[in-house]
């Protein structure tokens, strides 16, 4: 990623946003209740071991259930403990402005994914985003900015981590969601 940062001439600041406590309460909640209204994710492992403890995720186990686009390999990012979870990302979806509590380790397994990151990524602007090729590694800090979209074709990521992870939705100038 120093390599990345360096062709493309990115600049790391050491400021954090923070989100005032009762919008962190609220991001809080609302981060908990999307897997459940949603139905996006399952915190539920879905590659269950066998009877020896191996996990063996082939492409057809790991493949997300129609309607969602993540599958859990193993662990829970929600209870403690390590997690690895794969998101597909139809072409044209994406996230918005946001950051976890926890760091997580990403390859990019299939496609060019978009990515944008730090201070600039606290707006969304996808003409910011940088195009990370299949087969690269991210690191995400905690605390760490960030938006990230599959634009002309299908991209799988594969994240893994240490739970419990929150995520935290970064408010967008002029966009309002909820009254």
């Amino acid at each position: 990623m120093r390599k990345l940062n360096q062709e493309i001439g990115v600049k790391r600041s050491p400021q954090r946003f923070r989100l005032p406590r009762p919008l962190q309460w609220v991001s809080f909640v609302l981060m908990s209740l999307a897997p459940i209204l949603g139905g996006s994710l399952s915190n539920a492992q879905s590659v269950k071991p066998d009877e020896l403890g191996f996990i063996i995720g082939t492409p057809d186990v790991i493949k997300p259930p129609e309607g969602a686009r993540s599958v859990i390999i193993y662990g829970d990012p929600s209870k403690p403990g390590m997690y690895v979870m794969q998101i597909t990302w139809p072409p044209g979806t994406g996230s918005r402005p946001h950051f976890h509590n926890t760091a997580r380790y990403i390859n990019v397994l299939k496609g060019t994914w978009y990515t944008a990151w730090g201070p600039e990524a606290e707006v969304y602007n996808p003409e910011n985003m940088i195009a990370v090729p299949e087969g690269t590694f991210i690191y995400q800090p905690p605390g760490g900015h960030h938006y990230d979209m599959a634009k002309d074709e299908e991209v799988i990521v594969q994240i893994m981590g240490i739970g419990p992870v929150v995520t935290t939705s970064i408010p967008q100038p002029g966009l309002q969601r909820f009254r």
